[in-house]
Parts: C-alpha cells; sequence; structure tokens
C-alpha cells in the first residue's frame, strides 16, 4: 500500500527532483516506511512513491521500480492472486528477485500490456512508465478502492494519488469547481470525473488511462463495469453455498500479509461476517475494534462484543460523542474533495485507534451494495411494482387521499399516501434521487444565490441519474439502483471515507464484499432474493451466513455506521457551525444566501432534523478555507 504521483512534461519544461519531493511530502501519510523517486535521463517524465510495507519488508520492494530497464512503476494497492500468477509466469521463464505482488504486476505488463487488467485480483492504482512505447499507463481498480487524481493542460500531465500532490506544482491554479459544488449539494460527494477543482480530475473505477508522450494524445478506457444481466437461476440453496464460497475465497486471500492484521467491527450484517470468515482461516486471534455511542438508537457495540465473543477476537473499543469535532478541520483537508458523510470522522477515530495495534484492517463495505442493503432498495421494490398498476390506481386514489388526509385520522397515513401517489409519476431515477438526496431542486432553489444559479443555469443534477439509469435499458429497474450505488456512492462516498481515514494514519484498510468477483456474482442474483417481499433486505445473505452469524446480529433492525447529528446539532455543534458558517470570513456566503443558513441553525430540533443538509454545508466551509 503506497502513496503514487508523477509528472510528465510533453514539450516545454525539466522536472526537479524538489518538486518531485514535494509532491512526495503530501502524501507521506499514506507510505510512511519509504520514499523513491525517478526521473527520467531527459528530465520530462518523474514517478514519486511513498510505501506502506505490507508484502515483502526487505528494501527489494523499493518503488518506483524497474523491470528489465523496460518499464518504471508507481503503484499503490495489493494483488491478493500474485502468487498463483507468479507460478504461472515463472513456468513461462519469468524469474523474480523479490517477494512483491508489484514485480509480479509489471511482468504481467511485460507479457500481456494492457490486457494484464483482466489478470489482476485486487485493490489498485498505478502509473508504468514504458520506455520502449513511450507511453504511461495509468489504471485503477474495478471497483474503486484505491483513488488517480490527474491534470493535464496539453503540455503537462500530472497525477497523484491525492490532489493534494498535485496542486503543489506551479502550473496548478487552484480554482473551486462550482458545477461540482452545485451537484455535491445533492449527494453528498463529486461526482467524477470532476473533483470540486477545475483542471483535476479524477478517473473512474474500472477505468484505465494512457497518455502517448510523443504525440502528446490521452485516451481513456473503460475495462469493466457492473454487469446485472443475464440472471443465474439457482436454488435458494445453491446461492447460499455459492455466496458463502465465493466471500470466503476473497476473505481468505485479504489475509495475505507479512504485518498484523484486524478487522472493524460493527456488529452488523456485514462485518460481523468478515469476521467470522477471518477466524476461519487465521492462526491468530483476530483484533477487533469498534466505535461506540452514548446515543442506545445508534450505538452497536453491544452487537460488535457479541461476534467477539463468539470468535474469541481481541477486542478493543473507543465512544464518540460531540466533542469529536475538533479534529473536523483537519479531517476535511485530508478528504480535499468537498464531501458530506458525516461517519468520516468516526471512521478516523477508529482507525487511529486500530493503527496502535495493526497495520492492516478488514472491513464490510460494499454488502449492502451488492445484496441490496439500503432501505431506499425496498422503496424501489415497491415503486416497480406499483408502476405496473400506477395508470388505473393514480386517477382513483389521489382525490380520495386528498379528501381523507383533511377529514379522517390517522392523518398523517393519508399525506403519506398523496405524496406516494403524486411521486409515482416522476421518473424512477427522480424518486431514487430523492431516497439519496441532501437538498432537492428546489431545495437548492432556496439555498444557492442567483448569481450562481445563473452561472449554471442548465445544470440539473437529476439529470445525472436519469442519464444512467437510461443507459442502462432494460434491466430490472430495481437493479440501476445498485447500480449507481457500485458506481458512484460506494466509490465516491463509503470507499474514499475508509480510503482516507485509514491511509491518514498509515492504515491499510480491505474490503472482501468489492472483490470483483464477489461483485459479478452478486449481479447475478435476481433482486427478489436480495430484497424478499418488499420486506427483507439482505435476504439471500442472510441466510448464507446463518451458520456463522447468529439471528440476532443478522435479523435486528439496521443501524448503519454514522453518527446521532440530529442531537449534536442541538448543542456545542450548533454554536460551532454557527460560528463557522455565519461570519464575516464565511467563505460559503458567496454563493450560498446566509439567512437560509441561519434558518436551518436557528430551527433545527431533534424532530425538525436539518443535520445533514447543515453538516454538508458546514464541511464544504471547511473545504473552502482550506483550499480557497
Amino acid at each position: 500500500m503506497c502513496g503514487i504521483a508523477g509528472k510528465v512534461y510533453l514539450n516545454r519544461g525539466e522536472i526537479t527532483n524538489k518538486e518531485m519531493t514535494e509532491m512526495a511530502q503530501k502524501i507521506a501519510h499514506r507510505g510512511p516506511d519509504d520514499q523513491g523517486i525517478y526521473i527520467s535521463e531527459d528530465k520530462r517524465i518523474g514517478l514519486v512513491n511513498r510505501r506502506l510495507a505490507i508484502i515483502d519488508l526487505t528494501p527489494k520492494g523499493h518503488q518506483p521500480m524497474n523491470f528489465a530497464n523496460k518499464y518504471w512503476i508507481t503503484f499503490n494497492g495489493e494483488i491478493y492472486n500474485f502468487l498463483s500468477e507468479r507460478v504461472i509466469l515463472e513456468k513461462e521463464g519469468y524469474r523474480f528477485s523479490s517477494g512483491t505482488d508489484t514485480e509480479v504486476l509489471l511482468a504481467l505488463y511485460d507479457k500481456y500490456g494492457i490486457a494484464c487488467l483482466k489478470h489482476l485480483r485486487g485493490m489498485f492504482a498505478f502509473a508504468i512508465y514504458d520506455k520502449q512505447k513511450n507511453i504511461l499507463f495509468l489504471a485503477r481498480d474495478r471497483i474503486g478502492k484505491k483513488p488517480l487524481k490527474y491534470y493535464f493542460d496539453g503540455n503537462t500531465f500530472i497525477f497523484a494519488s491525492e490532489l493534494k500532490a498535485i496542486l503543489t506544482q506551479k502550473e496548478v491554479k487552484k480554482i473551486p469547481d462550482y458545477e461540482a459544488i452545485y451537484h455535491y449539494l445533492t449527494f453528498g460527494y463529486v461526482i467524477p470525473p470532476k473533483t470540486g477543482f477545475i483542471g483535476i480530475n479524477k478517473l473512474e473505477p474500472g477505468n484505465y488511462l494512457t497518455l502517448d508522450i510523443k504525440k502528446g494524445k490521452i485516451k481513456k478506457e473503460c475495462y469493466w463495469m457492473p454487469n446485472f444481466t443475464p440472471k443465474l437461476d439457482l436454488t435458494e440453496q445453491e446461492w447460499k453455498e455459492k455466496i458463502l464460497d465465493e466471500l470466503s475465497t476473497a476473505t481468505r486471500l485479504r489475509l495475505i500479509s507479512d504485518v498484523p492484521i484486524g478487522a472493524f467491527l460493527s456488529g452488523g450484517v456485514d462485518s460481523s461476517a468478515i469476521v467470522a470468515l477471518m477466524a476461519k482461516y487465521s492462526p491468530k486471534p483476530i483484533r477487533t475494534f469498534t466505535i461506540g455511542f452514548r446515543e442506545k438508537a445508534f450505538d452497536e457495540s453491544p452487537y460488535a462484543k457479541k461476534i467477539s465473543q463468539i470468535y474469541s477476537t481481541d477486542h478493543t473499543q473507543i465512544i464518540a460523542n460531540p466533542e469529536s469535532i475538533e479534529i473536523l478541520p483537519q479531517l476535511v483537508y485530508q478528504y480535499e474533495e468537498p464531501y458530506a458523510d458525516a461517519s468520516a470522522i468516526v471512521t478516523y477515530m477508529v482507525s487511529r485507534l486500530a493503527k496502535k495495534y495493526v497495520t492492516v484492517i478488514l472491513n464490510g463495505d460494499g454488502g449492502d451494495e451488492n445484496f441490496a442493503g439500503y432501505d431506499r432498495y425496498r422503496r424501489i421494490a415497491r415503486d416497480t411494482f406499483f408502476d405496473n398498476f400506477r395508470d388505473i390506481i393514480t386517477p382513483i386514489a389521489v382525490p380520495i387521499t386528498s379528501l381523507m388526509e383533511k377529514a379522517l385520522l390517522p392523518r398523517n397515513f393519508w399525506v403519506r399516501s398523496k405524496k406516494f401517489l403524486v411521486k409515482s409519476k416522476l421518473p424512477l431515477s427522480d424518486r431514487f434521487v430523492s431516497y439519496i438526496e441532501y437538498f432537492n431542486n428546489k431545495e437548492k432553489d432556496v439555498l444557492v444565490e442567483d448569481k450562481l444559479k445563473a452561472d449554471i443555469a442548465k445544470v440539473d443534477s437529476y439529470q445525472i441519474v436519469r442519464k444512467v439509469f437510461n443507459n442502462l435499458g432494460t434491466i430490472d429497474p430495481a437493479d440501476k439502483a445498485l447500480f449507481w450505488d457500485l458506481r458512484y456512492y460506494l466509490p465516491e462516498d463509503l470507499l474514499v471515507k475508509v480510503d482516507i481515514a485509514s491511509m491518514s494514519v498509515g492504515l491499510e484498510a480491505r474490503s472482501p464484499f468489492t472483490d470483483h468477483k464477489v461483485v459479478e456474482l452478486a449481479c447475478q442474483i435476481p433482486f427478489n432474493l436480495k430484497v424478499k417481499n418488499f420486506r427483507e433486505n439482505k435476504y439471500i445473505l442472510k441466510k448464507a451466513l446463518e451458520g456463522i452469524v447468529p439471528p440476532e446480529n443478522l435479523y435486528r433492525k439496521k443501524v448503519g455506521f454514522s453518527i446521532p447529528l440530529h442531537r449534536w446539532f442541538t448543542g456545542k455543534l450548533n454554536l460551532y457551525a454557527k460560528d463557522k458558517l455565519l461570519s464575516k470570513n464565511t467563505k460559503v456566503l458567496s454563493f450560498l444566501k446566509r439567512d437560509r443558513i441561519r434558518q436551518m441553525l436557528d430551527t433545527h430540533t431533534e424532530k425538525s432534523d436539518f443535520g445533514p443538509k447543515l453538516w454538508s454545508i458546514l464541511t464544504l466551509e471547511l473545504w473552502m478555507r482550506s483550499y480557497f
């Protein structure tokens, strides 16, 4: 696991060791064990690596790494199947001087070229300078576990694991991207390829990029995409066996390490499953780490403790509280893009705790997106079913509910029913956005200053999701929601959250549920086995896990890994937000309305909850202060 960076001058310019060192320093937290710099003889190509040593701790793992004086690589990630690929390569005459997966990756590129990507099972972002072809080849793993961002102005190409390194270079100007910010207010993260900075992009998951250094041209291609067709026709028993087998393999592969390994354990379905499987394959007791809350509705620690007891893990727990926000400015700086997921703060806290004991951590990320774990999937299942009868029911039902909400109790039932019927007229994609958004279009219209609205008059955040749903054609409409989350929410929110939080303290995080073999299998499962009878989320996964995870962990109400913003914003966090958002130095007030922000802060209660909205604006302000 490492931090990577690099720079290429196509025509004018000469790369210096000083500017490469500056890039390395900005990502030093990602690789505290070693630093390497390569500069080509003509000083037009530079590569940087900061190494966190996981496999082969000797100096032989030093990067950037050379192969037969033909290729140089800077690599971030883990190739979990490198040992089996190495055996195949050795039979074909390849010889290796280290025990690293990096050297195996170089040999695979030597043999297969860009097609080497088909042979990689793991998480990765890398850049290979091919001296013979005079190209730079960059790639990112299928699911988007490892980040890769880049800048290109026609003469200068710069890339890095984090854009903080890119910003050190003199060619790059820090200009906020207000269109990206506008979409952020809906989704809570920046939609790729944007980053929040004009001119800096991020490579999408499952994509690679080649830079022809002689011709000065960039080519970007998608080499992998979640595919929900065709579905496999299996019995429930066959599905249970197949799911558990694939997840077991993915977990076992992620136990390969020359340093101590542990696990994040919330006590939910996914993390409990990973700990159970780790215990099966590990010769030593597993170290597990949990974060708890004083607010019982958010506290899952008793369930984590139960799993710990069953599998005899060495368990450590800490408690989060409103005072934890003291680390927020530094954390926002680390996240480097507008980012609204409030659980980032507790993810950082538990990462910092784990780093005291281990260097590698496993977690349950990806289980909900693969097996339909969120409430929105039940809603989508309901919506798609109702759409079959909408034209018959709606003309009659809307007038009836309008009458009933005025005349009968319980009034809330009829109000909700009317809202559902009215919303059912919208495209399924718009309804899906309403289940995941921070601010809808009407709320943004009230919040955003007129000048900014004029600048982005033709921008519609909903259109992004409509386009994705429409391009997916005739697949099960409910699967379109899963596709969105696998392609956008998972990599841009959840995986970013864990990557930044863990790597900021030099901790490597591995996620068996994001193994592409697990994802491909999950895509072939019919949706009605994921959400059963519109009620039970993750039905077939829970059935597969019944032998290793107790019922009280599998079938309790989902809590989710989040913090109690509704309560925190009634106390110290509200005062903190007022100080940051309503002062004369507040930067977001140049494009957001002060009166609307003040109104949300003044009227927020646990029942009238503006918590997520206020958090998204607060972190946006702290981001603006960090970078502009």
